[in-house]
């Protein structure tokens, strides 16, 4: 029985880093391309020197540690800005938004509606139907703090 060959590695890390970079279009936020860029290193190596497949390997995992290491730094030193850094953060973005008390709010819990929904809640001692200013967010728990003038609030949100 023959062992098992291929006569042009080369274009099987080629093919293998067009993959990955295709692969980095359909599965966005992973770091294929990093490791498709270590996969076409090893296909040109491959192309200028007769390497073993261990050899092969060996360049590839050592292409792929130098690129991703590479990435990182560049995406580190490259911060993209965003439009709305909250985006992604919900409860973040409810800071400072008013809310009204559907149940009890107290030191120990409560919760109020936001939008459509209902979250829990913990602040100063609110009866249902209170006004209220989310301060921050703890856990998942929104922290209330009370509405200087509940009027002005009901007025705002009419206009």
């Amino acid at each position: 029985m023959d062992d098992f060959t291929i006569s042009n590695p080369e274009y099987v890390w080629l093919g293998l880093a067009a993959l990955l970079a295709l692969a980095e279009l359909f599965v966005p936020g992973v770091f294929l391309i990093w490791v498709a860029a270590a996969a076409a290193v090893t296909g040109i190596l491959s192309l200028f020197i007769d390497l073993t497949f261990a050899g092969q390997l060996t360049a590839f995992g050592l292409s792929t540690i130098i690129a991703v290491l590479g990435g990182r730094r560049w995406y580190l030193t490259h911060v993209v800005e965003s439009d709305n850094p909250l985006l992604n953060n919900r409860s973040a973005q409810l800071i400072g938004k008013t809310v009204t008390v559907v149940e009890t709010v107290s030191a120990n819990g409560g919760r109020v509606k936001v939008g459509d929904g209902e979250w829990p809640a913990k602040g100063p001692k609110m009866a249902k139907g209170t006004i209220a200013k989310i301060a921050a967010v703890e856990n998942g728990i929104l922290c209330l703090e009370a509405v200087d003038d509940p009027d002005q609030v009901t007025a705002a949100a009419t206009s």
